[in-house]
């Protein structure tokens, strides 16, 4: 008998991983009337611009100083930040999060937050990156190896409260620019 282990194809991520996944406030990075505190939202879309209502959104960021945490779980309550979170959509495709805004890990570098996307039908989760507005994605050397209009389908937009609004899109025009890893 062969011990040698044959890969296997992959299955879908979800949508059972409604039940197993998401945690009591997971997309509390920090809590409420933290200073410096910034809400994080969006929507996942389909190709024809459908809300995605039970997909899986985890994110992973530096702190404002742009250190790496190295904390483990999410919202730890003696105020220390993890920079990770997990938020799952709602009806409409929305997902929110109460985070810190990350600083920059390298100079010339622009902050930006990883994301990962669970959803139906994938047939893995797909990576991306938000990245704050500003002069600093202009310069970033990741995003310039991209088509300006690529380019801010990773880009978050600012809003008029000061919230950060970055939708995913996951195929079809305006597609969000996903990221593959070697395994």
């Amino acid at each position: 008998m062969s011990t040698e282990h044959v890969p296997t194809p992959g299955q879908t991520v979800g949508p059972f991983f409604g039940f197993g996944l998401p945690f009591a406030r997971g997309n509390e990075l920090v809590e409420p009337g933290t200073p410096g505190a910034v809400r994080l939202h969006g929507r996942v879309v389909d190709g024809a611009g459908e809300g995605i209502p039970d997909a899986l959104i985890e994110l992973w960021h530096a702190a404002p100083d742009g250190t790496i945490p190295d904390a483990t779980g999410h919202l730890l309550r003696d105020g220390t930040f993890a920079g990770f979170g997990r938020a799952e959509t709602d009806r409409t495709g929305g997902f929110w999060f109460r985070t810190l805004e990350p600083g920059p890990t390298e100079p010339g570098a622009a902050p930006f937050i990883a994301v990962a996307v669970f959803a139906r039908g994938l047939l893995d989760r797909l990576f991306t990156r938000a990245y704050l507005p500003g002069e600093a994605a202009e310069t970033d050397p990741f995003l310039a190896r991209l088509d300006p209009e690529r380019r801010d389908t990773l880009v978050a937009v600012r809003e008029d409260d000061g919230s950060l609004r970055f939708d995913i899109r996951l195929q079809g025009e305006g597609e969000t620019v996903f990221l593959e890893f070697d395994a």
